[in-house]
């Protein structure tokens, strides 16, 4: 029983020393994958040429791709949720960026709430309601080159 009880605190006190990661969520390979590289920024044509159009759907940007068109100060953001990453940052009436296929395609407001770059579409509608963390709701619509459907998604925007 004695012999026992001195290995059982022998091999605790040699796993305790196992976990040195103090990354968020104790995730222990953390420290070894590389930070996010931003996607690069493409002409909707260029990032969606022989991809079928069911495949097209709005992704969330990493911090590296809001980096990479000039952060995200002064413009509106939408996001999936209210606590999500961004998935289209835009300026009202002016240029925004949305991310398809792994690239990050600009497009230039044709009028209000209405976004292009070559055939895809894009507009944005608020929506009278507001999140739980009192963001506006809103309605963003995507319409990729050669749909015949549009894309519906409702979010959240910050401006």
């Amino acid at each position: 029983m004695n012999k026992r009880l001195i290995l059982m605190a022998s091999l605790s006190a040699v796993l305790a020393g196992c976990n040195q990661n103090t990354a968020i969520g104790n995730d222990r390979e953390a420290h070894l994958d590389p930070p996010a590289e931003a996607a690069a920024i493409e002409s909707a044509s260029s990032a969606l040429q022989g991809v079928a159009t069911a495949l097209v759907k709005p992704e969330t940007m990493t911090d590296a791709d809001i980096a990479a068109i000039g952060g995200d100060q002064g413009r509106c953001v939408f996001r999936l949720t209210e606590v999500g990453f961004p998935t289209f940052v835009y300026e009202q009436n002016g240029a925004g960026f949305i991310k398809l296929n792994g690239k990050l395609i600009q497009v230039e407001a044709d009028e209000a709430d209405r976004f292009t770059s070559g055939e895809l579409l894009i507009t944005t509608r608020a929506l009278d309601d507001r999140g739980n963390a009192g963001l506006q709701a809103q309605q963003l619509i995507v319409v990729p080159p050669g749909a015949k459907d549009e894309l519906g998604y409702r979010g959240y925007v910050n401006c």
